[in-house]
C-alpha cells in the first residue's frame, strides 16, 4: 500500500488539535490521548492522517506523521492492484507467533516446506 500524499495535501480542508486527555469523540479515534496530535480531515470530515507528538516516554508510533490505513483507504493505492489481499490473515499471524517462539531447527524445516509450496506455485 502506498499513501497518496499529494491527494492528502490537496484534499486537506481541516486540521484538528487533540490535546492531552482529549479525544476526537468518534468511534474511530475516540480514545483519550496521552500525547497531543493534529488530525487532518478532508472536506467531508473523513480522516486522512495525523501528526503525533510525545515526550521522552513516547514510542515511535506516538511521534511523527501517522495514519490508520483502514480509516483512510481512499488515500492509499495498492501496488499490486488488488492482487494481494490486505485483509486479516489469521493463519499467517499464527505462523509468525509460532516462529517467534520456536527453535532455528524448526525454522529450517518450515523453510523447506514453504519453498516446496512456492516451487509448486511457480509451475502453475
Amino acid at each position: 500500500m502506498v499513501f497518496d500524499h499529494e491527494k492528502a495535501i490537496k484534499n486537506t480542508s481541516r486540521i484538528l488539535y487533540i490535546g492531552n486527555g482529549e479525544s476526537l469523540g468518534n468511534k474511530k479515534m475516540g480514545k483519550l490521548r496521552m500525547h497531543p496530535i493534529f488530525v487532518f480531515l478532508d472536506y467531508k470530515n473523513n480522516y486522512i492522517c495525523e501528526v503525533r507528538y510525545g515526550g521522552a516516554s513516547a514510542n515511535a508510533l506516538q511521534r511523527g506523521l501517522w495514519t490508520h490505513t483502514k480509516n483512510a483507504t481512499s488515500y492509499f493505492d495498492s501496488l499490486t492492484n488488488g492482487w494481494i489481499d490486505y485483509s486479516h490473515n489469521h493463519t499467517l499471524v499464527k505462523l509468525f507467533s509460532l516462529a517467534l517462539n520456536s527453535t532455528e531447527e524448526s525454522h529450517k524445516e518450515v523453510n523447506i516446506i514453504l519453498q516446496k509450496d512456492i516451487d509448486k506455485l511457480k509451475k502453475k
